[in-house]
Formats: structure tokens, sequence, C-alpha cells
């Protein structure tokens, strides 16, 4: 495959633009997308997104526009915007380039969204260690305002908004969208139960559209190129282009915005490279820490929503983990196990028992105290954990203990005989 066909519209920073500096967004076609949208009545903008099926880049992949509709028309509390910058998941580092190279597609996006459900206060939810990406979130959201692109009026318009950056606690669980509401509230990050879901009841009470940052990047994208334009550069069903996070043990790990629908053995032979030190494939994670792993015969899939779960995964936030041959996975598991364990929040049961059952398992496997029925017990527990809890967390934990049991269930055995890797 000829990678250069494809000329990125998303990843566009370059040595010689500072696009923090919103003179240079501006020359190169800046704001031109907030202009065409409040031209347009709100229901004509949330129109032009469904028309482009834009799915959320979150992880979920629900439907933009769709979700933008559930907003009552007739309500008595504030409706508000949030934007999901909380990016926790092990693997997934996309949306970190826009908060700290590229501030000002998020913000358009969220501009234009705001319009469209009605919106005139809307919140950037920042995961709490990324001080540069607060730093320079904070800095453009100025700039906008001095130029009048945010406050009263916006151009003119009679539309007003205010954005306010909202820095996390470096909860993973407040990456959940009621997670980061009771956040943002001042509360504990503890998810909600849902119904009502947030369009109906969510920021302080009021209908709150929460989207994630490629997302809004892509909103953004839809009114500076058109609809039909977007729509064409992704599926029938799935529009537009996505940005996949590549890492681990490839030639050369990093971000490559792609076609929605790129074969993922492409993505990780021809975008990235293939394997480093000519080594053979051994598993791929496609979405993030949370799915379920991938072998190697599994991998000549189009990355869309539906294609990877049909294969069994989720696209999830497009982070693609590969391990080659050496990689020992029952200390992978180890990690993954570790790292659920300590971001559960303890709310629900399920998630809170199990979790920490399932890491203590490991903790005996990995200093070599392993037994023959721990495997078995571990898929008893996870499978406990699925389906049982508020929010995805739960899920999220046993996806990827259920994945690498099934499918390397033999190395695993062997760990256990053997008190260790064979390499």
């Amino acid at each position: 495959m000829n990678t250069s066909q494809y000329t990125p519209v998303l990843l566009r920073s370059r040595p010689d633009r500072d696009y923090k500096k919103l003179d240079t967004h501006l020359a190169y076609g800046g704001m031109r997308a907030v202009r065409r949208a409040l031209r347009m009545k709100p229901e004509e903008v949330v129109e032009t997104v469904k028309k482009a099926s834009l799915r959320g880049r979150g992880g979920a992949g629900f439907p933009t526009g769709m979700k933008w509709s559930f907003v009552p028309k007739r309500h008595d509390k504030p409706v508000y915007v949030t934007v999901n910058a909380d990016e926790g998941e092990p693997g997934t580092f996309k949306d970190r380039y826009f908060l700290e190279n590229d501030p000002f597609p998020v913000l358009e996006g969220t501009i234009i969204t705001s319009y469209a459900v009605g919106c005139h206060t809307a919140y950037i939810y920042i995961r709490g260690e990324f001080f540069k990406g607060i730093r320079v979130m904070e800095d453009a959201i100025k700039q906008l305002y001095k130029r009048g692109y945010l406050g009263k009026n916006i151009l003119g318009s009679g539309f007003s908004l205010d954005i306010y950056v909202q820095p996390g606690a470096g909860a993973y669980v407040c990456g959940e969208e009621t997670g980061l509401l009771e956040s943002i509230e001042g509360k504990p990050g503890r998810p909600r139960n849902k119904p009502p879901f947030p369009a109906v009841v969510g920021l302080f009470g009021g209908p709150t559209i929460i989207n994630n940052v490629e997302t809004m990047a892509d909103v953004r994208l839809i009114f500076d190129l058109g609809a039909e334009k977007f729509l064409s550069m992704g599926l029938p069903k799935d529009g537009g282009p996505k940005i996949y996070g590549i890492s681990g043990h490839v030639v050369k790990p990093g971000l490559y915005e792609a076609p929605m629908g790129t074969n993922l053995k492409s993505l990780i032979y021809d975008y990235a490279g293939g394997i480093r030190n000519g080594k053979q494939l051994k598993a791929v994670i496609p979405g993030g820490l949370s799915t379920p792993v991938l072998k190697p015969d599994e991998i000549d899939i189009s990355m869309d929503f539906d294609s990877v779960r049909a294969a069994g995964s989720m696209m999830g936030s497009g982070g693609i983990i590969v391990m080659d041959e050496d990689t020992c996975l029952p200390e992978v598991l180890k990690r993954v196990t570790a790292f659920y364990h300590h971001e559960s929040c303890g709310q629900c049961t399920p998630c809170r028992e199990g979790t920490s059952w399932m890491d203590r398992i490991m903790d005996k496997i990995i200093a070599g105290k392993g037994e023959k029925g721990d495997i078995d017990q571990m898929l008893r527990v996870a499978k406990q954990i699925m389906g049982k809890t508020i929010c995805a967390l739960g899920d999220a934990a046993a996806m990827p203990v259920i994945g690498f049991l099934t499918k390397y269930r033999e190395e695993f055995e062997a760990y256990i005989e053997n008190g260790g890797c064979s390499h």
C-alpha cells in the first residue's frame, strides 16, 4: 500500500507552523467552519453532522448527531457541553496531540456543538497530569475571547458562549462520561446509574452533551470540508478519517491518520513499518488496553467500530498496542490487572472485589506460585464482573483477562508449570 496517497487533515502539525497561535490557525482556514455553522439554523447543524455519519471517537462509537438530537426541545435548565479530554486509556495518546499542539480545531468543534444544542457554557475536562495541555488550551481560549470568537454575540451572530478548562484529578474512571460530570461538580468521580442519560439529565441537572477531543476536531472538519467530503473519507456508516496511535514493538511507533476502515494489518506493517528487529508478531491490542487481544491471524480486518467488534474485539480509541514474539504475556496481563485494580472507584462490588481478586491471582502466578486451577478461577471471576457494574470499567478490566487467558492459555499454563516465561 502506498501510504503517501492520503493527505492528513487532522494531524496537520509542522515544525514551521505554530498552531498554538490563533493567527497561524486563521492563516490556514481556521474559524471558517464556525462562520459557516453560525450562518445555519441549529437544527441544520445537527442534520449536517448526521449526514456526515460521524461516530464518537472516544471509544463507544455512538453516532454524534443522534446524541445531539437527544437534548430535549423543552427544558427548564441550562444546556451544557463538555469535552472529554481525560485521556487515561493505556496505549492511547491521540487527544494529547491536539491539547498540546493544535487546540483550535477542538475549540471550533466545541463552539459548533454548543451552538447546535443551545449551550452557552462549555467545559474542557482535561486529565490533571496534562500540565502542558492545560496551559495551551487555556491560552487558546484567551486568544479566542480577544478576537470575538468567544463571549457575547460571537461574530455578530447573536450566539454567546463561555468555555472553561476544568483539570481532572487523574482518575481513569473520570473518562467515563458520568464520572466526568461528577468530578466537574466537585464530587468524587464515581459514575452514575443510567438512565437518565446525560443528554437529558447531566451536568448540574441540565441536559449535557459530552464529546471526545478527536470528535470535536472532526465536527470542525465537517463544516470546513462539507459533510459529503467528510463522509467520503471513511465508510458509509462511519464517516471521516481516524487517528490511530500505534505503540509497542513496531519500527515507527506514533500517531497515524488514515481513512476510517483502514486495514489493521496495513496500519502495522505499511504505516508503522512492521515489527522491529525482524521479529514475528505475537499479539495485538487494537483499541487501547481495555480491548480484547487479537492473534496474528486475526488482524487482517478493517479498523472500524463494526468490523473490529465482529472480529471479537473493539476499536475503542484506536490505540494499537503491538507485541512481538519475545513478549511474556503473563507479565503483560499482570500490568493489566494491576492497572484496573488500582483504578476501580470501588462503587460496584463485582468490580471492586473482582479486580482485586484477579490481581492477587496474577501476583501469585508472577511470583512462581501459580496453581493449575488459577486460570479457570480468573476466567470465572472475569465473567462474573462482565455486565454487572454501573460503568464500563468492570467490562474493561474483564475483557483483556478473558482474551489473554482464552487465546494464549498454553503460555499461561507453561508459565505456571515452569515458574516463568521460557524466553
